[in-house]
């Protein structure tokens, strides 16, 4: 009976915990475009790094190397290209 009681008080408690946050909770600020154009950025910049790195590795033949890093630097170009439009404005 009491563990019955104590697993009761239990999930009611975890029910209010989860269910009635406080108001004051803090939220993270809203992304502007930039800034996610800037973040998309850096990550094509690291995948970037990793084809070259695993291409020297032997992982990938020279076209499947050639034809991922076109893409990459396709996506990169029109992301800098809006940064630079966005910044101008």
């Amino acid at each position: 009976m009491m563990i019955a009681l104590a697993c009761v008080a239990l999930a009611g408690g975890l029910f209010a915990y989860v269910f009635f946050t406080r108001d004051e909770m803090e939220t993270a600020p809203e992304k502007t475009r930039v800034v996610y154009l800037r973040e998309r950025k850096e990550v094509i910049y690291e995948n970037l790094r990793d084809l070259n790195f695993e291409y020297k590795a032997g992982k990938f033949s020279e076209q499947d190397f050639d034809s991922s890093r076109s893409a990459l630097e396709a996506e990169a170009a029109g992301v800098l290209a809006e940064i630079a439009q966005l910044e101008r404005t």
